[in-house]
């Protein structure tokens, strides 16, 4: 039988053929398309002809075409619908994957051609692009250790290597954890549960194949757990077993993992001449420094814990209250909270839920992208790997910009969070090639025949990883190398939070919060206490993000710690961490940091994008039209366009005229005041 991940696709649109793929296919397909990108590499070094941007560069551009597509497919899969097949493979891949990584970047005579190239780059007439390709491939080969000699570049290779299957492991550890976690709860055990929640534990515990109902660690269904829940016991087992992934002991253990990577990531800094792991990771991004990092996460920092630690007494007054004696406990925060949002802002998240369904929030999102971008979005009847997919084409003036695939709702199979990711990246170089764009997320699903309802944090996750969708799908430039998301790592955000803003338009949500049952508008009075609390908490949520931060980057800059839970709590004790608040991701489930490379010595640019996003979208405020003409095409050109074709301060200047600072952020979280109207 014919491997379809080795044929060519006759589907629509070019989707992968998920009908007919089986785990079994992709060993075979693996091995092909190691086999082809490593003879293709070999011809380029090969090369006798003198080195050219085509011969190299573009040469290198199309010798991963066999493996780009099989591994979209592959990691896609392992993410989102993975099974012990998949997961036992994905161990056997990731050195692999980081052994050929390192033979091409070590190759010496490729890495000639590329400085040479470089070295002549003024007189090739090379087209604006063409610079900016071959500039980050010379990055590329440099930062990877193409000009190491001798032992360095053999210990680098093993620290590579090394560094991969430590990422799986924690990766899959967190899953284990996750998936293996489960709190079942009898009738007496929902006391002051809303019937939203009531529905989806049901679901869980069905899923699990559990009776009655179920608390799971999925984010949508633990968080309105500690909410609402009138049990204090049940809250605090809950909350503990959250923060315990990753660190519960025996083979899903991550902390001998974290020691591992951090040494070893300060080690592959030192091979490459930095004085630290940050200072390497930092050296191409916005920031530069750690001590630019620092400096702006402790300007949030200062008036976030002040705020907190204000909260935390009026939590702790209205528990008290209770007949509850001693401390404010983490599992207590949010239970408090949402009682107190009740009382000053007469909102409560089970009144405001309804107005919240997961299908009326897509449709937002698809109109917001159509009135900005001149976007359409048409429902696709096409087979996908998961049933609770689907999928839709994505259309401008009636052409083809893209094929958009939302998975939603929360599984065992699935790993946690909310991501965007791709099946296939956009380029011009061989003719027009358009994206097909996942987003994926944890939503809990409601039972059949009922709409499945959204915490308005919910809403923003799918506005946010609907940002960086079309970060993705308006993608216009020659080389995927510069492709869609492809640009520094604290400028990627600035899309997905950017386009948060308007989920807050009030038009907007006068349009499409509608409610589940009745299928009536949000109330007016509701819609303005709403808007009115935007900035409810966020002490809090500014302290547990900001906290995370702070222990990434102390991580990664200086010598590695050799007890890293200790370095935690020795930096949670010197910045004076709020003892009723825990860190957003505790070190042992950091899978941002620790599942990869991706934000390790990054989890701040998350805020550095923020003050971004907070100035960007004021652009907006000054206009006086959300949906301000010239303003949108300026941020389609410039920002979500763009990709990675120019360096972020000159994309951000282009669409702003200038680059921010961080008092919008300040004033768009409450925690400054806002100048008077």
């Amino acid at each position: 039988m014919k491997n379809p991940l080795l044929e060519d696709w006759t589907t629509p649109f070019g989707l992968p053929p998920f009908a007919r793929i089986s785990d079994a296919d992709f060993v075979p397909a693996f091995d092909e398309a190691f086999r082809r990108s490593r003879a293709a590499i070999d011809a380029i070094a090969g090369n006798p002809d003198a080195p050219t941007f085509a011969n190299t560069i573009e040469a290198m551009e199309r010798s991963d075409a066999l493996m780009d597509r099989v591994a979209a497919v592959f990691f896609n899969l392992v993410g989102a619908n993975a099974n012990p097949v998949l997961e036992a493979l994905q161990r056997d891949l990731s050195p692999r994957f980081a052994a050929f990584h390192s033979e091409t970047m070590l190759n010496a005579a490729l890495f000639q051609r590329v400085q040479a190239l470089f070295a002549s780059r003024e007189s090739l007439g090379l087209t604006a692009q063409q610079s900016r390709v071959l500039e980050l491939y010379h990055r590329m080969f440099v930062r990877a250790g193409a000009a190491l000699q001798g032992d360095g570049r053999d210990r680098l290779r093993a620290v590579t290597e090394r560094l991969a299957v430590l990422g799986t492991a924690f990766s899959q550890n967190l899953l284990a954890d996750e998936r293996s976690w489960a709190m079942p709860l009898g009738e007496d055990d929902l006391d002051g549960l809303p019937d939203f929640l009531i529905d989806a534990t049901r679901e869980a515990a069905l899923e699990r194949g559990l009776e009655g109902y179920a608390i799971t660690l999925s984010r949508s269904l633990i968080v309105p757990f500690l909410q609402f829940s009138t049990r204090r016991d049940l809250r605090e087992a809950a909350f503990r077993a959250w923060g315990a992934r990753g660190e519960n002991g025996g083979d899903t253990d991550n902390r001998a993992i974290v020691r591992e990577t951090l040494a070893l990531r300060e080690e592959r800094a030192k091979l490459l001449g930095y004085p630290s792991f940050a200072a390497f990771k930092l050296d191409p991004e916005m920031a530069k420094t750690p001590e630019r990092v620092r400096e702006l996460l402790m300007a949030v920092w200062q008036p976030a814990r002040a705020q907190a630690n204000r909260d935390a007494e009026i939590l702790a007054a209205m528990m008290h209250d209770d007949g509850i004696n001693g401390d404010l406990a983490p599992w207590d925060w949010r239970h408090y909270a949402e009682r107190r949002r009740l009382a000053e802002h007469d909102l409560d998240e089970a009144e405001l839920k309804p107005y919240f369904q997961l299908d009326t929030m897509i449709e937002a999102a698809f109109d917001v992208a159509g009135r900005l971008f001149g976007l359409s979005f048409h429902a696709l009847d096409v087979p996908l790997y998961h049933p609770d997919a689907r999928a839709w084409e994505v259309r401008k003036d009636g052409r083809h910009m893209a094929v958009f695939i939302g998975d939603y709702f929360a599984r065992p199979a699935k790993r946690s969070g909310a991501w965007c990711s791709g099946f296939r990246q956009q380029s011009n170089l061989d003719g027009e090639v358009r994206p097909i764009t996942v987003n994926v997320c944890n939503f809990a699903k409601a039972p059949a025949g009922r709409p499945t309802l959204l915490t308005f944090d919910d809403a923003h996750t799918l506005f946010h990883e609907f940002g960086h969708a079309l970060h993705a799908m308006l993608s216009d430039v020659t080389y995927q190398m510069i492709s869609g998301t492809s640009v520094a790592r604290d400028f990627v955000e600035l899309p997905s939070q950017l386009y948060e803003h308007w989920l807050t338009v009030p038009e907007v949500l006068r349009k499409h919060a509608r409610h589940g049952k009745t299928g009536q508008p949000i109330p007016e009075a509701l819609l303005t206490r709403l808007l009115a609390a935007r900035n409810f908490d966020q002490g809090f949520a500014t302290v547990e993000y900001t906290a995370s931060a702070l222990v990434d980057l102390a991580f990664h800059g200086g010598a590695a710690p050799a007890d890293p839970m200790a370095r935690q709590a020795g930096v949670l004790a010197e910045i004076g961490m709020p003892p009723a608040i825990t860190m957003r991701h505790a070190t042992p489930h950091f899978a941002h940091v620790f599942a990869g490379d991706g934000y390790s010595s990054g989890y701040y640019s998350y805020m550095w994008s923020e003050v971004m996003d907070a100035d960007a979208f004021a652009a907006f405020d000054e206009a006086g039209d959300p949906f301000d003409p010239a303003l949108a095409a300026r941020l389609a050109e410039h920002i979500f366009s763009a990709g990675g074709s120019a360096e972020a301060e000159d994309l951000y200047t282009a669409f702003r005229g200038r680059l921010p600072g961080v008092e919008a952020l300040l004033k768009g979280r409450g925690l400054v005041e806002s100048d008077a109207p």
